[in-house]
């Protein structure tokens, strides 16, 4: 049987810890396509003419369904580059405590972007606090990964 991962990576608590908060991610990432189609059944705002036809709706745009599309598109454009980044990240070593917040803190701060942008709305700065939390946690591990590949 051939072994395609060195299992020692999986004994390294960092990465451990980071496969962790990114399977909890992708939990949050899949929920927010359900939770979309959900809202657009519940205030009958479809896309495609098809979706709506046997109710005979027409497409239209409704401003609750565009919040957790552009809830979840913003996760997609910032979870990746966390999935990237983080995985490089765990392999410069970083102490376990250290990372262990990172990865912790990141996390939270993508459920809480979500929640004030699209589940209940609260005015700025909320959602852009949250963002940012996560594109500087996300711009540090990029910087100290950086450094120590250098």
């Amino acid at each position: 049987m051939v072994q395609i991962v060195d299992s020692s990576i999986l004994e390294n608590p960092v990465f451990r810890t980071y496969c962790f908060y990114s399977s909890i991610l992708v939990v949050k990432m899949l929920f927010m396509s359900p939770l979309t189609g959900l809202t657009r059944f519940r205030f009958k705002a479809f896309a495609n003419p098809e979706d709506g036809a046997t109710m005979k709706i027409k497409p239209r745009v409704d401003d609750k369904v565009e919040r957790i599309r552009r809830a979840h598109l913003n996760d997609l454009e910032n979870i990746s580059v966390f999935y990237v980044i983080g995985f490089i990240y765990t392999l410069t070593n970083p102490s376990v405590a250290w990372a262990t917040l990172l990865f912790r803190v990141f996390t939270a701060a993508r459920f809480i972007h979500t929640f004030v942008y699209a589940v209940f709305v609260v005015p700025q700065p909320a959602r852009a606090l949250s963002w940012a939390t996560g594109f500087l946690i996300t711009g540090y591990m990029a910087f100290k990964s950086i450094m120590h590949f250098l």
